[in-house]
């Protein structure tokens, strides 16, 4: 099968290349899914599970990517709750083989069922920034009907998701960008933008919730924003300033197959919509990871048009 693989931690994007790879196996609880659409984070060649297994080893070559929808072709022992021939979407493990491949390996219960409705490409788009909206939000975040929420990069793949979740759980939503995402995140249903450029973030005022995507100074300086008793979430970076009278927290985000197919659910009713840019095919990833003019919405990989199954 081809596969995009790297090799060499300091080459970075240029050690990205496309690669015949053999076909996964099944370990106990996994399946092999053929997959049609990857989606992928720009920071992952930074990430040691993209170089070492659980146990600190090398891994290398390894294939980058944990999003992927397609469809089952092989289970592993003792697996269930899923068959083959069945449309799934999900997450892959952080420290095993990714998605931007023919073929991968994933236990099942990261994986939940995708509906025939709805294309590969839209769900290949949502576990990362979906279940990560959730999670910031909700688990973390505890937000409420009612309460305000400060979300930045409003615009970005997580902060889009995060915008319509909020709105539609009746909270009051600032959503914080560039100059360019304004017309983008108003559009999602923020009630206030503040341009990161030309904008003070401290005339946001404050708010029950911030979720920080960005880290640095804009996380430093959010932890003044937070009300009593409210919560600072960030996906970037542990804190290093807290609010005064809050809760600071950061996580990564976990697999949850109920809450894929509650996302699922919102899709299919139009109630969440990801910002999907630009579809690429498998050759064209490693182009996608380099650095360059910043597009909107969330690049999807599209690894295969057919739907057979077959080995290649």
């Amino acid at each position: 099968m081809q596969a995009i693989t790297v090799r060499d931690r300091d080459a970075g994007v240029a050690g990205m290349s496309l690669t015949d790879m053999p076909y996964p196996h099944a370990a106990e609880n996994d399946v092999i899914v053929r997959v049609h659409a990857a989606g992928f984070t720009l920071g992952e060649l930074d990430w040691p599970a993209t170089w070492t297994d659980r146990a600190g080893r090398d891994r290398t070559p390894s294939v980058p990517g944990h999003e992927l929808s397609g469809v089952v072709v092989e289970l592993g022992y003792g697996t269930t709750g899923l068959s083959v021939g069945q449309r799934v979407f999900g997450l892959a493990d952080w420290a095993r083989d990714g998605t931007l491949a023919e073929f991968t390996a994933v236990e099942a219960r990261n994986l939940a069922p995708l509906p025939a409705d709805i294309d590969h490409t839209l769900a290949a788009a949502l576990p990362i920034s979906g279940l990560t909206a959730w999670q910031g939000l909700f688990d973390h975040g505890r937000l409420t009907t009612g309460q305000t929420v400060l979300i930045h990069g409003a615009a970005g793949g997580v902060g889009s998701i995060a915008v319509q979740l909020a709105r539609e759980a009746g909270a009051r939503v600032i959503g914080t960008g560039r100059s360019s995402a304004r017309e983008e995140a108003l559009a999602l249903g923020v009630d206030t933008f503040i341009d990161l450029e030309t904008g003070k973030l401290e005339e946001a005022g404050e708010a029950d919730v911030v979720f920080d995507v960005i880290g640095g100074d804009i996380l430093d300086r959010s932890a003044a924003l937070v009300r009593p008793g409210g919560t600072l979430v960030t996906i970037a970076m542990p804190p290093t300033v807290r609010p005064k009278d809050g809760r600071a927290v950061f996580f990564v985000v976990e697999p949850d197959r109920a809450r894929l197919t509650d996302l699922a659910a919102r899709l299919r009713d139009g109630r969440l919509k990801p910002v999907v840019g630009a579809v690429r095919p498998l050759a064209e990833a490693p182009s996608a990871f380099a650095p360059g003019k910043r597009t909107p919405g969330r690049t999807i990989i599209r690894v295969t048009e057919d739907g057979t199954g077959h080995r290649s």
